[in-house]
């Protein structure tokens, strides 16, 4: 039987209670929230990697949204915003080679 401990979508916890699995639930407290939002953006960062399919993107954009909630980095889009307009995004598919 496989073992777990980590954060899970939110309704994860109905969706085993419909298949009768059971589980151990817990609430994070907002320090432990965002270390397993971390290390679940690397999860499905992996999965992604490894899979590239829409499903894992979405996965990943899921995180990403949910650390854009904390308070830490509500300013991130302000920030993404005035760094595409300073560098630019990655439309024209620039790759540059050379030596440091």
């Amino acid at each position: 039987m496989e073992s777990y401990n980590k954060l899970v979508r939110d309704r994860i916890p109905e969706i085993l209670d419909e298949k009768k699995v059971p589980y151990e639930k817990r609430i994070a407290s907002a320090e432990e929230y965002k270390i397993e939002l971390i290390k679940k953006l690397c999860e499905e960062v992996k999965e992604f990697n490894e899979a590239g399919n829409p499903e894992e993107l979405a996965d990943v954009l899921e995180v990403i949204r949910a650390l854009k909630e904390l308070p830490e980095y509500e300013g991130v889009e302000k920030l993404r915003r005035e760094k595409h307009k300073a560098r630019g995004g990655f439309e024209q598919r620039i790759i540059l080679k050379g030596e440091r």
